[in-house]
């Protein structure tokens, strides 16, 4: 059942895609329950101070490290889904001992910091496995579709997960037994899910690696040559900036809103699920655009968003108002989902893409040890930071005086995580000059790439809408519009007039 197939038909293929997407609903089950803002919380719950977030935070990043390894052992045993099933059992075993935490006292924290590293460690050998699986398996020409199907329903699951996780927090007093009782039931619930995530794994075909020469499976070797690729070593440059640069200060959004606005668990897990709603929406089209053109044309556009959002989280200690601050709260966390729905899709698939069918497990994995140490030291070295910038604070006044008195017109208070949010910012902006310099089959410029995302946005609420009124939320302002349809006009004439020059010549 886990071996290899020297012969994949055309059904065993559709079948096994298929399951991809099924096994999607489990696997981001269990994410949802147990990881993210749940695993933030449940540290919190048990007393974890800065530091210790950051490095759970960083845990699931420094542990790709474990790739190194696993490329030799795919290598030799050359039985991907194998690695990926087993790892994947006994990873999420350790899902049940984080179940535990609650009721083990000073041992809480420890035992979950452990637990966690184990997990993820695991979770890296079997992704890599995983990764070069799927490179071989899926069809080039769909891959984004392919994709972009899997991560919407995903999604979908996430989302309805996520809602539940929040109720059993929102039904639960902090500090009570109750809520130890909740976040056990979480962790043994995500447990389940992972394990029949990796019996639905177990049922999908593997193609049977190529033969390659033995002398050049060792490991440096192997390490050598993605990093021999000038336009795959610009890839891992813009990953790996790009990785320092948003888990700089996105671990930490949590600790901000309870710590730093006062929020409750309720508020933070809201505005989780707007997120998770938005970047389901989003999927599709950017599957769909990245398949249509390239996914650096996608990037190009969702990560400068992205970017903007994360500095707009200081907008939240500026304003006064509780409910203009949680509009403008939930207003981010709409568009970051849509944005994170692309640069998650487009930053996977321009690895798998730039990759070499058949040697697409040491390509990934040396692109993910890069990023791994740029992700995982990020929120480390914000952890350790947090103390400095908790006691440190920005004001920038701007006032008038006339003899009626002192008017104000300015008035902005940065501090503690709001430097952050500003640095990650800037350190994005370095990442995308990165991204500059990779190469992709099939790419446009933002300006175009922007217009396609207007007209695929525009189309898909069209579709889905059975009110007018939001029929409206995709209008743009008219000279904007009428921009856009004159440029349409201006090159379909060109473009008939060269047509007609060429067939007189």
């Amino acid at each position: 059942m886990l071996a290899p197939q020297a012969d994949i038909s055309d059904a065993e293929r559709e079948r096994g895609l298929q399951r991809l997407v099924i096994e999607a609903l489990f696997s981001n089950t269990t994410a949802a329950l147990t990881t993210g803002v749940v695993l933030t919380a449940f540290a919190i719950h048990l007393g974890a101070n800065n530091s210790t977030i950051g490095l759970l935070a960083a845990l699931p990043f420094l542990t790709q490290l474990a790739q190194l390894p696993a490329i030799a052992l795919i290598e030799r045993l050359r039985q991907r889904k194998r690695i990926a099933v087993l790892s994947s059992v006994f990873g999420r075993l350790m899902l049940g001992v984080m179940a535990l935490a609650p009721f083990a006292g000073s041992l809480a924290l420890p035992g979950l910091v452990t637990a966690t590293l184990v997990l993820c460690a695991l979770g890296a050998v079997g992704g890599c496995a995983w990764n070069s699986w799927m490179r071989d398996l899926a069809p080039e020409d769909r891959m984004g579709r392919i994709f972009a199907r899997r991560t919407f329903y995903a999604t979908i699951t996430s989302l309805l997960a996520g809602l539940g996780a929040a109720l059993a927090l929102e039904w639960t007093p902090e500090r009570s037994q109750a809520r130890d009782l909740a976040f056990a039931g979480l962790y043994a619930a995500g447990c389940a899910a992972g394990l029949y995530s990796a019996w639905i794994v177990a049922r999908m075909p593997e193609p049977r690696m190529p033969d390659v020469d033995r002398r050049a499976t060792h490991l440096l070797a192997q390490l050598r040559r993605p990093l021999g690729d000038l336009n795959f070593r610009r890839l891992i440059l813009f990953l790996g900036t790009w990785q320092f640069a948003i888990n700089f200060a996105t671990p930490f959004f949590t600790v901000y809103l309870v710590r730093q606005l006062g929020y409750d668990m309720t508020v933070v897990m809201g505005l989780s699920i707007a997120s998770q709603i938005a970047n389901a929406v989003a999927l599709r089209n950017w599957g769909t655009l990245a398949d249509r053109y390239a996914n650096k044309s996608v990037l190009l556009v969702a990560a400068p968003l992205y970017i903007v959002c994360i500095a707009g989280m200081a907008g939240g200690s500026q304003i006064a108002d509780p409910a203009m601050r949680l509009a403008w709260l939930g207003a981010l966390h709409l568009f970051m989902g849509a944005a994170v729905a692309g640069v998650t899709l487009a930053t996977a698939n321009i690895a798998l893409k730039l990759s070499p069918r058949g040697e697409a497990a040491s390509y990934l994995a040396a692109s993910a040890v890069v990023t791994a140490l740029a992700a995982g030291s990020a929120p480390i070295a914000g952890g350790l930071l947090a103390d400095f910038f908790a006691v440190r604070r920005l004001e920038l006044v701007g006032r008038w005086t006339d003899p009626e008195g002192v008017f104000t017109y300015l008035s902005l208070a940065l501090s503690n995580w709001d430097f952050y949010f500003l640095l990650s910012a800037v350190l994005g902006l370095y990442a995308l000059h990165r991204l500059g310099h990779v190469e992709e089959a099939g790419e446009i410029g933002r300006q175009e790439m922007l217009r396609q995302v207007v007209k695929e946005t525009r189309g898909s609420i069209h579709n889905f809408s059975t009110v007018t009124g939001l029929k409206a939320l995709t209008e743009f302002p008219s000279n904007l519009v009428r921009e856009m349809q004159v440029r349409q006009r201006y090159r379909q004439i060109h473009r008939k007039r060269d047509e007609g020059r060429s067939r007189s010549g």
